[in-house]
Protein backbone atom coordinates (compact mmCIF):
# COMPACT_ATOMS: atom_id res chain seq x y z
CA UNK A 1 0.00 0.00 0.00
CA UNK A 2 0.94 2.98 -1.04
CA UNK A 3 1.64 6.51 1.36
CA UNK A 4 0.95 10.22 1.48
CA UNK A 5 1.15 12.77 3.80
CA UNK A 6 -1.79 15.08 6.06
CA UNK A 7 0.34 17.58 6.75
CA UNK A 8 3.12 15.74 8.14
CA UNK A 9 1.16 12.55 9.13
CA UNK A 10 2.16 9.67 7.08
CA UNK A 11 -1.00 7.29 6.13
CA UNK A 12 -1.67 5.16 3.49
CA UNK A 13 -3.45 6.76 0.59
CA UNK A 14 -6.41 4.46 1.42
CA UNK A 15 -8.26 3.95 4.91
CA UNK A 16 -10.88 2.62 6.08
CA UNK A 17 -14.65 4.01 7.67
CA UNK A 18 -15.83 2.54 10.30
CA UNK A 19 -19.00 3.53 10.75
CA UNK A 20 -21.41 1.25 8.65
CA UNK A 21 -20.01 -1.19 11.15
CA UNK A 22 -22.29 0.21 14.10
CA UNK A 23 -26.09 0.10 12.47
CA UNK A 24 -25.96 2.32 9.24
CA UNK A 25 -28.14 0.72 6.14
CA UNK A 26 -29.00 -2.16 8.53
CA UNK A 27 -32.29 -3.83 7.80
CA UNK A 28 -35.76 -3.73 10.26
CA UNK A 29 -35.06 -6.03 12.95
CA UNK A 30 -30.87 -7.03 11.32
CA UNK A 31 -28.31 -6.33 14.18
CA UNK A 32 -24.89 -5.64 13.91
CA UNK A 33 -22.13 -8.14 13.54
CA UNK A 34 -19.38 -7.50 15.45
CA UNK A 35 -17.27 -10.26 14.34
CA UNK A 36 -17.64 -9.88 10.99
CA UNK A 37 -16.68 -5.81 11.43
CA UNK A 38 -13.50 -6.91 13.52
CA UNK A 39 -12.32 -9.10 10.88
CA UNK A 40 -12.73 -6.13 8.57
CA UNK A 41 -10.41 -4.05 10.16
CA UNK A 42 -7.74 -7.05 10.79
CA UNK A 43 -7.99 -7.72 7.11
CA UNK A 44 -7.53 -4.60 6.07
CA UNK A 45 -4.50 -3.70 8.42
CA UNK A 46 -2.79 -6.85 6.91
CA UNK A 47 -3.73 -5.26 3.60
CA UNK A 48 -1.55 -2.43 4.43
CA UNK A 49 -4.32 -0.07 5.75
CA UNK A 50 -3.03 2.13 8.88
CA UNK A 51 -5.88 4.64 8.53
CA UNK A 52 -9.11 4.71 10.51
CA UNK A 53 -11.65 6.85 11.04
CA UNK A 54 -14.52 6.67 13.58
CA UNK A 55 -16.14 9.37 16.00
CA UNK A 56 -17.97 9.37 19.28
CA UNK A 57 -21.11 10.45 17.33
CA UNK A 58 -21.12 6.75 15.55
CA UNK A 59 -23.89 5.37 17.94
CA UNK A 60 -23.26 7.13 19.35
CA UNK A 61 -19.96 5.76 21.15
CA UNK A 62 -20.45 2.00 19.99
CA UNK A 63 -18.65 2.29 17.01
CA UNK A 64 -15.30 3.55 18.94
CA UNK A 65 -16.28 1.00 21.24
CA UNK A 66 -15.58 -1.61 18.46
CA UNK A 67 -12.42 -0.35 17.09
CA UNK A 68 -11.20 -0.19 21.03
CA UNK A 69 -11.78 -4.11 20.47
CA UNK A 70 -10.37 -4.43 17.17
CA UNK A 71 -6.90 -2.89 17.80
CA UNK A 72 -6.40 -3.77 21.08
CA UNK A 73 -3.08 -5.82 20.22
CA UNK A 74 -2.95 -3.93 17.00
CA UNK A 75 -2.08 -0.27 18.24
CA UNK A 76 0.51 0.23 16.68
CA UNK A 77 -0.37 -0.56 13.20
CA UNK A 78 -2.98 2.13 13.54
CA UNK A 79 -2.98 5.73 12.44
CA UNK A 80 -6.49 6.43 14.77
CA UNK A 81 -8.65 9.41 13.99
CA UNK A 82 -11.98 9.73 15.85
CA UNK A 83 -14.12 13.31 16.14
CA UNK A 84 -15.53 15.30 18.72
CA UNK A 85 -18.59 18.24 18.66
CA UNK A 86 -21.65 16.47 17.31
CA UNK A 87 -22.41 15.37 20.72
CA UNK A 88 -22.86 17.48 23.59
CA UNK A 89 -21.66 16.70 27.06
CA UNK A 90 -22.70 20.00 28.35
CA UNK A 91 -25.96 20.29 26.97
CA UNK A 92 -28.03 18.89 24.64
CA UNK A 93 -26.78 15.11 24.15
CA UNK A 94 -26.35 13.81 20.19
CA UNK A 95 -26.91 16.27 17.21
CA UNK A 96 -26.29 19.81 19.69
CA UNK A 97 -22.76 21.22 18.46
CA UNK A 98 -20.35 21.69 20.46
CA UNK A 99 -16.84 22.96 20.33
CA UNK A 100 -15.97 24.62 23.71
CA UNK A 101 -13.55 23.70 25.62
CA UNK A 102 -15.23 21.93 28.52
CA UNK A 103 -16.92 19.38 25.78
CA UNK A 104 -13.70 19.01 24.00
CA UNK A 105 -12.02 17.61 27.34
CA UNK A 106 -15.09 15.50 28.41
CA UNK A 107 -15.41 14.01 24.82
CA UNK A 108 -11.48 13.60 24.69
CA UNK A 109 -11.57 11.17 27.66
CA UNK A 110 -14.51 9.37 26.55
CA UNK A 111 -13.31 8.39 23.45
CA UNK A 112 -9.53 7.49 24.93
CA UNK A 113 -11.50 5.68 27.56
CA UNK A 114 -13.65 3.84 24.52
CA UNK A 115 -10.57 3.31 22.28
CA UNK A 116 -8.11 1.73 24.96
CA UNK A 117 -5.61 3.65 24.13
CA UNK A 118 -3.63 7.35 25.72
CA UNK A 119 -3.57 8.96 22.35
CA UNK A 120 -5.33 10.08 19.19
CA UNK A 121 -3.10 10.27 16.11
CA UNK A 122 -5.45 12.55 14.40
CA UNK A 123 -8.92 14.21 16.36
CA UNK A 124 -11.10 15.85 14.17
CA UNK A 125 -13.67 18.42 14.97
CA UNK A 126 -16.57 17.17 13.31
CA UNK A 127 -18.89 20.07 12.82
CA UNK A 128 -17.72 23.60 13.34
CA UNK A 129 -19.98 25.31 15.92
CA UNK A 130 -21.17 28.60 15.29
CA UNK A 131 -21.70 29.60 18.90
CA UNK A 132 -17.95 28.87 19.77
CA UNK A 133 -15.06 30.81 18.26
CA UNK A 134 -12.61 28.14 16.31
CA UNK A 135 -9.56 30.01 17.94
CA UNK A 136 -10.98 29.07 21.12
CA UNK A 137 -11.76 25.13 20.34
CA UNK A 138 -8.50 24.52 18.32
CA UNK A 139 -6.30 26.42 21.08
CA UNK A 140 -7.93 24.06 23.32
CA UNK A 141 -6.84 21.15 21.18
CA UNK A 142 -3.61 22.88 20.79
CA UNK A 143 -3.07 22.16 24.59
CA UNK A 144 -3.85 18.27 24.42
CA UNK A 145 -1.44 18.04 21.74
CA UNK A 146 0.95 19.48 24.28
CA UNK A 147 -0.12 17.02 26.60
CA UNK A 148 0.45 14.14 24.79
CA UNK A 149 -3.29 13.20 24.11
CA UNK A 150 -3.90 14.27 20.55
CA UNK A 151 -1.10 14.20 18.12
CA UNK A 152 -2.44 16.01 14.86
CA UNK A 153 -5.29 18.09 14.88
CA UNK A 154 -8.52 18.06 11.61
CA UNK A 155 -11.21 19.76 11.30
CA UNK A 156 -14.60 18.04 9.26
CA UNK A 157 -16.81 19.96 6.48
CA UNK A 158 -15.04 23.31 7.39
CA UNK A 159 -15.34 26.26 5.55
CA UNK A 160 -12.67 28.09 4.11
CA UNK A 161 -12.71 31.27 6.58
CA UNK A 162 -12.88 28.47 9.38
CA UNK A 163 -9.78 26.46 7.79
CA UNK A 164 -7.66 29.73 7.35
CA UNK A 165 -8.28 30.72 11.25
CA UNK A 166 -7.65 27.07 12.74
CA UNK A 167 -4.42 26.97 10.64
CA UNK A 168 -3.11 29.89 12.81
CA UNK A 169 -4.08 29.08 15.87
CA UNK A 170 -1.98 25.47 15.16
CA UNK A 171 -1.54 23.89 11.85
CA UNK A 172 -4.41 21.50 10.86
CA UNK A 173 -3.21 18.06 9.63
CA UNK A 174 -6.33 17.30 7.22
CA UNK A 175 -9.82 18.40 6.36
CA UNK A 176 -12.44 15.51 6.32
CA UNK A 177 -15.03 16.17 3.49
CA UNK A 178 -17.31 14.58 1.13
CA UNK A 179 -15.57 13.86 -2.25
CA UNK A 180 -16.01 11.66 -4.92
CA UNK A 181 -17.04 11.49 -8.99
CA UNK A 182 -20.58 13.24 -7.96
CA UNK A 183 -19.48 15.47 -5.12
CA UNK A 184 -16.62 17.69 -5.86
CA UNK A 185 -17.52 20.70 -4.16
CA UNK A 186 -14.43 21.13 -2.70
CA UNK A 187 -12.38 21.48 -6.30
CA UNK A 188 -13.69 25.13 -6.45
CA UNK A 189 -11.99 26.34 -3.51
CA UNK A 190 -11.40 24.06 -0.69
CA UNK A 191 -8.76 21.95 -2.46
CA UNK A 192 -6.83 25.01 -3.73
CA UNK A 193 -6.81 26.70 0.40
CA UNK A 194 -5.57 22.82 1.39
CA UNK A 195 -2.73 22.84 -0.84
CA UNK A 196 -1.63 26.79 0.08
CA UNK A 197 -1.71 25.39 3.63
CA UNK A 198 0.04 22.28 2.95
CA UNK A 199 -3.49 20.15 4.72
CA UNK A 200 -4.84 16.80 3.52
CA UNK A 201 -8.00 16.15 2.33
CA UNK A 202 -10.07 12.98 4.08
CA UNK A 203 -12.76 12.11 1.42
CA UNK A 204 -15.66 10.13 3.17
CA UNK A 205 -18.20 8.25 1.07
CA UNK A 206 -15.23 8.22 -1.76
CA UNK A 207 -17.93 5.70 -3.23
CA UNK A 208 -20.82 8.28 -2.82
CA UNK A 209 -23.01 6.15 -0.40
CA UNK A 210 -22.79 2.95 -2.45
CA UNK A 211 -23.75 4.73 -5.57
CA UNK A 212 -20.50 4.27 -7.73
CA UNK A 213 -20.26 0.68 -6.80
CA UNK A 214 -23.33 0.46 -9.65
CA UNK A 215 -25.31 -1.59 -7.43
CA UNK A 216 -28.14 0.85 -6.80
CA UNK A 217 -30.40 1.18 -9.73
CA UNK A 218 -33.48 2.57 -8.31
CA UNK A 219 -35.21 3.61 -4.40
CA UNK A 220 -36.74 0.15 -3.72
CA UNK A 221 -33.36 -1.14 -3.05
CA UNK A 222 -33.79 0.74 0.13
CA UNK A 223 -34.90 -0.27 3.43
CA UNK A 224 -37.44 1.85 5.70
CA UNK A 225 -34.53 2.65 8.26
CA UNK A 226 -32.04 3.75 5.10
CA UNK A 227 -31.61 7.33 5.26
CA UNK A 228 -30.10 7.54 1.83
CA UNK A 229 -34.27 7.33 0.48
CA UNK A 230 -34.69 10.67 1.65
CA UNK A 231 -31.19 12.18 -0.01
CA UNK A 232 -31.73 14.53 -2.37
CA UNK A 233 -29.14 12.51 -4.73
CA UNK A 234 -31.64 9.20 -4.38
CA UNK A 235 -34.64 10.57 -4.97
CA UNK A 236 -36.54 9.31 -8.07
CA UNK A 237 -35.70 11.64 -10.58
CA UNK A 238 -32.01 12.71 -9.62
CA UNK A 239 -31.44 9.23 -9.29
CA UNK A 240 -32.16 8.55 -12.81
CA UNK A 241 -29.95 11.56 -13.82
CA UNK A 242 -26.99 10.02 -11.71
CA UNK A 243 -26.62 7.04 -12.99
CA UNK A 244 -25.38 8.33 -15.88
CA UNK A 245 -22.34 8.83 -14.01
CA UNK A 246 -22.06 5.26 -12.76
CA UNK A 247 -22.95 4.10 -16.28
CA UNK A 248 -19.31 6.20 -17.29
CA UNK A 249 -17.38 4.34 -14.17
CA UNK A 250 -18.81 0.76 -15.45
CA UNK A 251 -17.28 1.96 -18.55
CA UNK A 252 -14.11 2.71 -17.99
CA UNK A 253 -13.91 -0.50 -15.43
CA UNK A 254 -15.20 -2.75 -18.48
CA UNK A 255 -11.64 -1.68 -20.36
CA UNK A 256 -9.23 -2.77 -17.45
CA UNK A 257 -9.54 -5.74 -14.62
CA UNK A 258 -11.20 -3.36 -12.15
CA UNK A 259 -14.52 -3.02 -10.42
CA UNK A 260 -16.76 0.33 -10.49
CA UNK A 261 -15.62 1.31 -6.70
CA UNK A 262 -11.94 0.64 -7.73
CA UNK A 263 -12.65 3.16 -10.58
CA UNK A 264 -13.77 5.27 -8.27
CA UNK A 265 -11.31 5.22 -5.58
CA UNK A 266 -8.21 5.56 -8.47
CA UNK A 267 -10.14 8.41 -9.81
CA UNK A 268 -9.43 10.50 -6.57
CA UNK A 269 -6.05 8.65 -5.87
CA UNK A 270 -5.09 10.81 -8.98
CA UNK A 271 -6.59 14.04 -8.11
CA UNK A 272 -3.29 14.22 -5.50
CA UNK A 273 -0.71 12.48 -3.47
CA UNK A 274 -2.15 14.70 -0.31
CA UNK A 275 -5.66 12.97 -0.47
CA UNK A 276 -6.62 9.69 1.63
CA UNK A 277 -10.06 8.17 0.77
CA UNK A 278 -11.82 6.51 4.10
CA UNK A 279 -14.60 4.05 1.90
CA UNK A 280 -16.77 1.95 4.58
CA UNK A 281 -17.54 -1.01 4.80
CA UNK A 282 -18.26 -4.46 7.24
CA UNK A 283 -17.25 -6.51 4.92
CA UNK A 284 -13.74 -8.29 4.59
CA UNK A 285 -14.62 -8.96 0.91
CA UNK A 286 -15.34 -5.10 0.52
CA UNK A 287 -12.26 -4.09 2.50
CA UNK A 288 -10.35 -6.29 -0.48
CA UNK A 289 -11.53 -4.79 -3.52
CA UNK A 290 -11.01 -1.40 -2.24
CA UNK A 291 -7.69 -1.63 -1.01
CA UNK A 292 -7.21 -3.18 -3.94
CA UNK A 293 -7.61 0.00 -5.92
CA UNK A 294 -4.30 1.36 -4.88
CA UNK A 295 -2.96 -0.63 -7.69
CA UNK A 296 -5.08 0.71 -9.97
CA UNK A 297 -3.75 2.92 -12.76
CA UNK A 298 -6.08 4.97 -15.31
CA UNK A 299 -5.28 6.42 -18.17
CA UNK A 300 -4.97 9.74 -19.23
CA UNK A 301 -8.05 9.88 -21.85
CA UNK A 302 -10.03 7.62 -19.17
CA UNK A 303 -9.00 10.33 -16.27
CA UNK A 304 -10.28 13.45 -18.74
CA UNK A 305 -14.05 11.68 -19.38
CA UNK A 306 -14.35 10.83 -15.90
CA UNK A 307 -13.40 14.37 -15.04
CA UNK A 308 -15.44 15.94 -17.86
CA UNK A 309 -18.71 14.12 -16.19
CA UNK A 310 -21.59 16.48 -15.34
CA UNK A 311 -22.18 17.45 -11.96
CA UNK A 312 -24.68 15.28 -9.63
CA UNK A 313 -28.45 15.87 -9.65
CA UNK A 314 -29.44 17.21 -6.02
CA UNK A 315 -27.99 18.52 -3.05
CA UNK A 316 -25.09 16.22 -1.06
CA UNK A 317 -27.32 16.09 2.13
CA UNK A 318 -30.89 16.82 3.22
CA UNK A 319 -31.42 19.91 4.46
CA UNK A 320 -30.70 20.34 7.70
CA UNK A 321 -27.18 18.41 6.87
CA UNK A 322 -26.40 20.94 4.69
CA UNK A 323 -26.79 23.82 6.77
CA UNK A 324 -23.99 22.21 9.34
CA UNK A 325 -21.39 22.13 6.25
CA UNK A 326 -19.04 24.42 5.38
CA UNK A 327 -19.18 26.79 7.67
Amino acid sequence: MKHIKLGDLDVSRIGLGTMTMSGVYLSPGETPDDTESIRAVHRALDLGVTLLDTAEAYGPFVNEELVGRAIKDRRAQVVLSTKFGMYSHTSGGMGHIDGTPANLRTALEGSLKRLGTDYIDLYYQHRVDPNTPVEETIGALADLVTEGKVRHIGLSEAGPESIRRAHAVHPIAALQSEYSLWTRDVEAEILPLLRELGIGLVPWSPLGHGFLTGKIRATEHFEANDWRANNPRFTEENLKSNLRIVEEVEVVAAEGDATPAQVALAWLLAQGDDIAPIPGTKRVSRVEENTAADAVVLTAEQLARLNNLAPAAGDRLHEAGMRLVNR
